[in-house]
């Protein structure tokens, strides 16, 4: 078997049957899927009978124990060579695997990821949001996409890995949040490497509202002070800059009863988006969401890693089963 899938899974049957049609769609048939359900109370056992015929594909259940412990759950029955995660809210492009394999062959890497892009069938919000994870403006696109300021570092939603190199360094830690970026670090650690696959790539759906996105974005900021504090040289220029913007934002809108013209600062970084957002999505409704999506993302963001160094960095107070209550909700 060259690929095994491993897909955990909570409480999201239907995002789970668009991601398996996605997979029986595939024009490369040597892999097999291994759907792991955590604890959920919505089961998608049903969901993946269905594609009993289609797929090389095997259902789990067990306990409610975060996603990096499901997906090694998963990777301890797996048989390929290669282990793929993917998050239960993608969509695969039929042509996935041969990507992936064109890339093995022009270069072997021990673990390598593909960018994300947002699907025509997505909505608005959705959009917003994936423009908003993605673009260079938000620093998303700094963080792993065309732009690289640092070595690419795969995420979870669309990582491989050689298995053997999987299981030499224990799999995924227990972490809530940033356990995919920990594993990198790990395998960088140990000198492994890894590679963008730009052409591999998923339709990421992410959060379907703002107030999801945030908590989310929040928990990244955290989980970023968390992964610096056990990886004492990951802590980059670029994870300072969303708690930069927090502060200098914030004090521009703070200033505006003394200096109105601190007002420019808030309302151009907006437009910016705006323009950008437009010419990509060619969508007005789109991009005024892009800038809500942005201003979200940077807040939410840059507030979690300024609450984790406060509580963490300043106080001393390490993290203890970080994340444990709102991973998924």
């Amino acid at each position: 078997m060259r690929f095994s899938v491993i897909i955990p899974v909570y409480n999201r049957p239907g995002e789970v049957e668009e991601l398996l049609q996605s997979l029986a769609n595939q024009d490369y048939g040597d892999f097999e899927v291994i759907v792991v359900e955590d604890g959920s109370k919505k089961p998608c056992r049903h969901v993946v009978t269905k594609f009993a015929s289609e797929l090389k594909i095997q259902y789990l259940f067990k306990e409610n124990t975060g996603p990096g412990i499901t997906r090694n759950h998963g990777a301890e029955r797996a048989k390929g060579e290669f282990l793929i995660f993917f998050d239960s809210d993608c969509i695969i492009p039929g042509d996935y695997f041969t990507r992936v394999e064109e890339e093995l062959a022009t270069e072997y890497v021990d673990f390598f990821g593909g960018p994300d892009a947002t699907h025509p069938s997505f909505t608005d919000v959705q959009k917003a949001i994936g423009y908003s994870m993605t673009s260079f403006f938000t620093t998303g696109g700094i963080r792993g996409g065309r732009v690289k300021l640092e070595r690419f570092t795969p995420r979870s939603f669309n990582m491989g890995i050689n298995a053997e190199v999987f299981h030499s360094v224990g799999g995924f830690s227990n972490m809530r949040f940033g356990e995919d970026v920990d594993l990198s670090l790990r395998l960088f650690e140990m000198g492994f490497r890894s590679r963008l696959f730009p052409k591999a790539l998923v339709y990421h759906k992410r959060r379907t509202d703002f107030r999801k996105f945030f908590k989310q974005v929040f928990n990244s900021g955290m989980a970023r002070i968390n992964l610096s504090l056990n990886h004492k040289s990951s802590l980059k220029l670029v994870h300072l800059l969303p708690s930069g913007f927090v502060m200098v934002m914030s004090a521009a809108i703070l200033l505006l009863w003394a200096y109105p013209i601190t007002s420019l600062l808030p309302l151009l970084y907006s437009f910016v988006i705006l323009l950008d957002s437009l010419l990509k999505k060619n969508s007005i409704r789109v991009a005024i969401l892009s800038v809500v999506a942005a201003w979200v993302q940077l807040y939410g963001y840059g507030l979690g890693f300024i609450y984790a160094f406060w509580l963490w960095v300043v106080h001393g107070k390490r993290p203890n089963g970080a994340f444990v209550k709102n991973f998924y909700r």
